[in-house]
């Protein structure tokens, strides 16, 4: 897939349009007007050139603003009540994706392990 996206110059994004605000039966399901203007500013190149930072955890740049959303989801820490138990489950999480990549470690010619969670 790196090669591809490479040669074609492409772009990959993840679009959270699940969860947020709190873990499931806690927070809501994000709407599909503020998933709507995540791909909007995808599609309209905004998403490319907004400021960004890194989640620690996951390693991704995370924007710190995107045009018609509201900026606490765009981070997904800001948008839980507790910020604790957020990080919490996001260990939890990266640990379960830790695990799961475990099976595959020295398998075929490129080791996946460091390009996952650090915790």
């Amino acid at each position: 897939l790196q090669e591809k996206i490479n040669k074609h110059e492409s772009q990959a994004w993840l679009v959270n349009t699940g969860w947020s605000g709190g873990q499931y039966g806690v927070g809501e399901r994000m709407s599909i007007k503020t998933t709507r203007a995540c791909i909007d500013s995808i599609l309209e190149g905004s998403a490319a050139e907004a400021s960004t930072v890194i989640d620690p955890i996951f390693g991704f740049d995370v924007p710190t603003s995107l045009p018609g959303v509201d900026s606490h989801v765009l981070d997904p820490k800001h948008a839980w009540e507790n910020p604790e138990e957020y990080d919490a489950t996001a260990k939890k999480l990266a640990g379960m994706f830790i695990k799961n990549f475990e099976k595959y470690a020295g398998k075929g010619s490129t080791d996946y392990t460091q390009y996952g969670p650090q915790i």
